[in-house]
């Protein structure tokens, strides 16, 4: 008499990929430095992710790691450790070479200060040209996506004029054409309005949201300025080296046909679970070291350890 087979039970499903579909994706991101005997842990297990098409702002205290972050996904510095993904690039594994062509042809940087943005000797025309040069686009294509660029950010007027010539938010959008030139598919901003007036930040994000809108291009902010970040639909803080909340905004209509825009504050789960509850939360509960959770039907309720 034959037995039949035994029958095994299908392996676990595995759980879907964090961030599949998204453009950026940074998964318990590390970022640690060694000067002599001192370690700094500038990222520390960062989440993030960034779909096709958004424009996003960062915003942090100083050392919090958002320029580090921003660093990092440009190209400009490596990661420690986790997984940090831009379109189809590793960011922990690519070759020098590779970053040359990531750099090149994958993301433009615009710095805050502008000196560093910018060639004191080269005309704003040349300096949009350089990096299409460097790519070895041909000149007839050249020529025509350097006035277009430079007319797109409203400073077509400048195309003849050194830095020395051009006021510090002419400067930024000169500098926002040169890191565009190569068709980026995102475009990388280290509080590019934080050496500007008032009136003159206005423009020049203004230059970026017309950027993220006619062109199609992602773009991550990273900025102090609450007038800037609240301009977006989505803002992203960091503290201590991990994403610790998301404001969302959408535009409602009322009742009376009016706009109005609602901002929704989220605190951010990372992937072990951990969320980090906003200081003016833990004071006005003296929440210290240790709480008490409860977990009700359709929430978690934390208390003092009272």
């Amino acid at each position: 008499m034959s037995s039949s087979p035994l029958q095994l039970p299908p392996p676990p499903a595995r759980p879907p990929e964090f961030g599949a579909d998204a453009l950026i994706v940074c998964e318990s991101l590390v970022r640690i430095y060694q000067t002599g005997p001192v370690e700094v842990q500038a990222l520390q297990g960062l989440d993030l992710l960034v779909e096709s098409g958004e424009m996003v702002a960062v915003v942090g205290a100083s050392g919090s790691g958002k320029s580090t972050l921003l660093s990092i996904l440009a190209g400009i510095d490596a990661p420690t450790a986790g997984r940090a993904r831009v379109d189809r690039w590793n960011l922990l594994s690519m070759s020098r070479a590779d970053r040359v062509r990531y750099r090149r042809h994958t993301v433009g940087f615009v710095r805050q200060q502008t000196a560093n943005n910018l060639v004191p000797y080269l005309t704003a025309r040349q300096m949009v040209d350089l990096p299409m040069t460097a790519a070895r686009v041909p000149v007839k294509t050249r020529r025509k996506r350097s006035a277009d660029l430079l007319g797109a950010l409203g400073v077509a007027d400048c195309a003849d004029r050194r830095p020395g010539q051009l006021s510090g938010g002419q400067q930024q959008r000169v500098a926002i054409a040169v890191a565009l030139a190569n068709e980026p598919q995102v475009l990388f901003a280290d509080e590019p309005t934080g050496e500007l007036d008032t009136v003159t930040s206005a423009e020049v994000f203004g230059a970026l949201r017309d950027v993220n809108r006619d062109l199609g291009v992602t773009i991550v902010v990273v900025t102090h300025d609450p007038a800037v970040s609240g301009q977006v639909e989505r803002t992203v803080a960091i503290r201590d080296g991990r994403t610790s909340s998301e404001v969302l905004r959408r535009t409602a209509t009322a009742d009376d046909g009016g706009e109005h825009v609602i901002a929704e504050e989220y605190a951010v789960m990372d992937r072990a679970g951990r969320v980090q509850i906003p200081a003016d939360y833990r004071e006005a509960l003296e929440l210290t070291r240790r709480v008490r959770l409860a977990l009700e039907p359709d929430h978690v309720t934390i208390r003092p350890d009272a």
